[in-house]
């Protein structure tokens, strides 16, 4: 086997905050609340609760003991723990899958920025559910205003994956994970504060078996890919940072925990509100661009309420985007047989990134596209294949080579570990691939 890069995490807690950020973005707190509030709300949490300890942590594992044992990014890893190129179209499809979610993803980030400016200077303010609705089409459809809100944090992401891991990864996570968090007590204090936020906290935590259905269970397991980020190698590349002594197994856990954390505040912080003026839980999409700019205006302290919520929006996006453009920046440095430095590399990437933007921007069914493409089938894909590639593709290597580099993973649990890998996650990605597909 290879060794690690020179490059690693300085600490365990900066690997911990930079793959937790790598995690949490809008699809905890875009989508996970108005996913759970569509299913039920305490029935969709019990059931996500469950897939993320099942699926989510044998997955988390898989890509840190690929990047960890290989000491490389999604581009080199396969080949170099198989020791031939059969498996490397894995690689490429982790590239593939990083591109087309930043080509959209850095839009729906535009979106937030372009409504934190908007809350700065308090446009919501006399806006009803109604006017707030055609303002989200006409800013979303403003293709000028929505290229230069995209840009900006293509360019802000460009700027921290300029410097190496420990300057520019490692450094703003350590500060905006905390930050993050910080943002999202002072939050969800303010808006318990609220009355009738108890009928919204009943309907987030108060289980009820009778609405659990198979769409609920679909729809949880399919979150939990989503909100954990797996399947397109971020994790691989973070792995292959990690420093030698660090758990594999203890790092995961922390992870999700994290991770599962902000997604539960961000309910803490939405369903309180939307009961406590009356909205509907299940608004879809539009609950984070229409609803709660709505409820804002009729709070106490509704400017600092919008912006607070807004920024917070923004730097979740960040701490995603950080790790989507590093996949690619490893990927094309690494692929370049070191040709190309990575200050190169990011202004290459940058460059192709921004065109996507723009062509998601200009043409909304791209868009449409590159969300369901990824979201539907080339993360799922890339998870199958992560999970298929340790648990039959290296059965003795595997085990031998990649699970135990991992002193910190018990014996005991490498048997159900490679059990899961083999079964149980396979069988789960194909019923939720099936499933978007709409054949199940």
């Amino acid at each position: 086997m290879s060794e690690h890069k020179t490059t690693t995490f300085s600490s365990k807690i900066g690997l911990i905050m930079a793959a937790a950020g790598s995690a949490v973005g809008l699809g905890n707190i875009w989508k996970f609340p108005y996913i759970a509030g569509e299913n039920g709300g305490g029935a969709f949490l019990i059931v996500y609760l469950i897939c993320v300890a099942l699926f989510g942590l044998p997955l988390i594992m898989t890509e840190f003991l690929i990047g960890k044992r290989s000491g490389k990014s999604a581009y080199g890893a396969f080949q170099t723990l198989n020791g031939n190129k059969r498996w490397n179209w894995i690689s490429w499809l982790c590239m593939l899958t990083a591109f087309l979610i930043m080509g959209f993803y850095f839009v729906v980030t535009g979106w937030c920025f372009s409504y934190l400016s908007e809350a700065v200077v308090h446009v919501f303010s006399g806006l009803d559910t109604e006017a707030l609705s055609a303002h989200f089409v006409e800013v979303s459809s403003n293709m000028p205003r929505m290229v230069v809100f995209s840009i900006i944090p293509v360019v802000l992401t460009a700027a921290v994956l300029w410097f190496d891991v420990n300057k520019g990864i490692e450094r703003l996570s350590k500060i905006l994970m905390p930050l993050l968090l910080m943002m999202m007590l002072m939050m969800a204090g303010r808006v318990l504060m609220l009355d009738g936020s108890n009928i919204g906290m009943q309907f987030f935590f108060r289980f009820d078996f009778l609405k659990i259905t198979p769409t609920v269970v679909m729809e949880a397991m399919g979150q939990c890919f989503f909100s954990l980020s797996i399947g397109m190698g971020a994790l691989i590349t973070y792995g292959a940072y990690m420093p030698k002594t660090q758990n594999v197994t203890a790092t995961s856990i922390q992870v999700i925990v994290l991770d599962t954390m902000v997604a539960l505040m961000a309910g803490v912080i939405v369903f309180p509100a939307v009961f406590a003026f009356g909205f509907n839980p299940a608004e879809g999409p539009q609950l984070v661009f229409v609803v709660l700019p709505a409820i804002f205006e009729q709070m106490s302290f509704s400017w600092f309420s919008s912006v607070l919520f807004f920024a917070l929006l923004c730097i979740a996006a960040l701490t995603s985007t950080i790790s989507l453009m590093e996949v690619a920046v490893a990927f094309v440095s690494e692929a370049s047989g070191g040709k190309l430095n990575r200050h190169k590399s990011v202004l290459i990437v940058s460059g192709v990134v921004v065109v996507l933007c723009v062509l998601c921007v200009l043409q909304p069914r791209l868009f449409d596209y590159f969300d369901e493409a990824t979201a539907c089938v080339l993360m799922p894909l890339g998870a199958l294949s992560m999970s298929l590639f340790v648990g039959w593709a290296l059965p003795k290597n595997g085990e031998k080579g990649v699970i135990h580099a991992d002193k910190g993973i018990k014996r005991w649990f490498r048997k159900i570990y490679i059990f899961m890998l083999r079964w149980i996650v396979p069988a789960a990605i194909i019923v939720i691939f099936l499933n978007s597909l709409g054949l199940i």
